[in-house]
């Protein structure tokens, strides 16, 4: 099940959720290379957030795989600059691609709920309490951690607080066979924070890179919680179809 948009109105021009596409665009096209060595294996290995090395728990000089032949070299010192970087990198087409839908669906809704300082501030808070629950789950974890999908975990677990009736329209295929559906958001993000959930349980004890579930859930969590404290009732109020009611 892929989304591929909602029956939620935008109120306000969203120049925050614009801003991060380009910076995410931006970082992945003049730092990353566009997904070409040497400059994508550069970029994960000194921008990429490393748990084991931010903690100083890892030895300097331990060489990590991250396939194709190539490998991380531990660092004698942390890079705390690395909680926020590694928020705008990833590590394929496929990967920022993905992240960015999702972000493009759901971001211009919350943004609408706080204004545009605010939620600046709220998706750099989700993308640090994301790092912060991915760093507990593998605190001695040698695999660089990239992407923005901590952060629009927390993108996300505000909307379901927001607009848990709003329909969300899914692609879904089986097979050689295509459609769409409409299910409320709780269902959909319900659905996805559920597959989260089983699979940082999946994850635990696990070597290796892969999917930084943890993170996901931590945003998703973040972003339900603080926007209790982020919303602006008086802007929320011109949506007509947030809450239950």
């Amino acid at each position: 099940m892929f989304p591929i948009r909602d029956d939620n109105p935008q109120i306000l021009t969203p120049f925050v959720t614009w801003a991060i596409v380009g910076l995410n665009v931006a970082a992945w096209l003049l730092v990353q290379g566009a997904g070409r060595a040497p400059a994508l294996p550069a970029s994960v290995c000194t921008l990429g957030l490393v748990p084991g090395e931010l903690l100083g728990i890892l030895p300097a000089g331990a060489a990590t795989p991250i396939g194709h032949g190539l490998a991380c070299v531990t660092s004698a010192e942390s890079n705390p600059f690395t909680l926020l970087s590694h928020m705008f990198l990833h590590g394929s087409w496929m990967h920022i691609i993905g992240n960015l839908w999702f972000l493009w669906i759901f971001a211009d809704n919350v943004e609408d709920s706080m204004g545009h300082l605010r939620f600046a501030v709220f998706y750099v808070l989700c993308g640090l309490a994301a790092a912060a629950v991915q760093i507990a789950a593998g605190p001695a974890s040698a695999v660089p951690m990239v992407g923005a999908s901590g952060a629009i975990g927390g993108v996300m677990g505000a909307y379901v607080v927001l607009y848990p009736r709003v329909n969300v329209h899914l692609l879904v295929w089986f097979g050689f066979y295509v459609t769409t559906f409409a299910v409320p958001a709780i269902w959909m993000l319900g659905y996805w924070f559920l597959v989260q959930m089983l699979g940082g349980i999946g994850s635990l004890g696990a070597q290796g890179g892969g999917v930084a579930f943890w993170a996901h859930v931590g945003g998703f969590v973040a972003g339900a919680a603080l926007i209790f404290l982020f919303r602006d009732a008086r802007l929320l109020a011109r949506h007509p179809y947030h809450g239950w009611r």
